[in-house]
């Protein structure tokens, strides 16, 4: 089986909380990440939206884009508007050949306000979640027909958020809405890492490989601290820095034959976790665990 390992730069720049990040370019953010090993990098705010600018810094550092981040309304918008929203997103990630575009619902999230605690995020009713499936499904399956398909991605604080979630979703949504997989947030949201793979292994086509800190979960106060307050208190980390048994993940991934990429994503704070020595870390842990779950790793 063969993976590749990609990494995202919200550890040198984070576009939630701008304090916690790094002074560095582009160029030196992705030398940085090819220097520790990874040979793609999901895309943030300092990447620029035009394919022949960004080629050229990309091929000088052997780099890929490996996946990006959009901000999707679905939720309470509607199909069309979606589809003018990604449009640039989605002739930029054509364009450089990345493998999917992931979207992230922030209609209804609490994941970007500081003074929104935990406990307050947005829950939807069982007909809400089924009308959201539907909307998903034909943007997904609209996107899929346009040659990029979406990868959704389940998160703290957003309205699809814990295993139950997670699953209702994908009981109430087509095969053409694929699931990215992300062991941290699960774990943050109290699911089985586990057993989230065994049930929906068949829609995963991307995969973020975030560590938690449990003692820092495990202490925070819910009903007054909001999700950002837990990422500057260093919630997440990068695989081999954590909570997580990423060799158990990872073999389980395997066993369900999932084939892509594995992208290291951990915010934290660039002074107090140097961004390159974070990355060194998690790319030695991803390769030892790929090495005994019988992955390829393309280099």
């Amino acid at each position: 089986m063969k993976a590749k390992l990609g990494i995202a730069p919200i550890a040198w720049w984070n576009d939630d909380l701008p304090e916690l990040s790094d002074d560095v370019s582009l160029e030196e953010c992705l030398r940085q990440a090819r220097e520790a090993g990874f040979t793609g990098m999901e895309t943030g705010r300092r990447f620029p939206m035009e394919a022949k600018v960004l080629e050229p810094i990309l091929k000088q550092q052997s780099m890929s884009v490996c996946g990006g981040w959009f901000s999707g309304l679905l939720l309470d918008g509607g199909l069309e508007t979606e589809k003018d929203r990604i449009g640039k997103q989605m002739a930029l990630f054509k364009a450089v050949n990345a493998p999917c575009i992931v979207y992230g619902e922030t209609a209804g999230s609490i994941q970007g306000d500081r003074t929104a605690p935990l406990a307050t995020k947005r829950r939807l009713s069982a007909e809400e979640t089924k009308t959201y499936g539907r909307k998903l499904t034909a943007f997904a399956e609209w996107c899929a027909g346009e040659g990029m398909p979406i990868a959704y991605h389940h998160h703290m604080a957003a309205p699809i958020e814990t295993e139950a979630e997670v699953d209702q979703l994908m009981n109430h949504s087509g095969e053409a809405l694929r699931l990215l997989y992300d062991a941290g947030h699960m774990a943050f949201a109290g699911g089985d890492v586990l057993r989230v793979i065994d049930k929906h292994h068949g829609r995963i086509s991307h995969v973020h490989a975030k560590d938690v800190r449990r003692l820092v979960i495990e202490g925070l106060d819910r009903t007054r601290e909001s999700f950002l307050d837990a990422v500057v208190k260093g919630a997440f980390t990068v695989p081999g820095d954590g909570s997580l048994d990423f060799e158990a993940i990872v073999k389980r991934l395997a066993f369900h034959g999932y084939e892509g990429w594995f992208v290291v994503e951990a915010e934290q704070d660039p002074v107090t976790s140097s961004p390159l020595r974070m990355a060194m870390i998690g790319h030695r842990e991803l390769r030892r665990v790929m090495a005994v779950s019988g992955y390829s790793v393309e280099d």
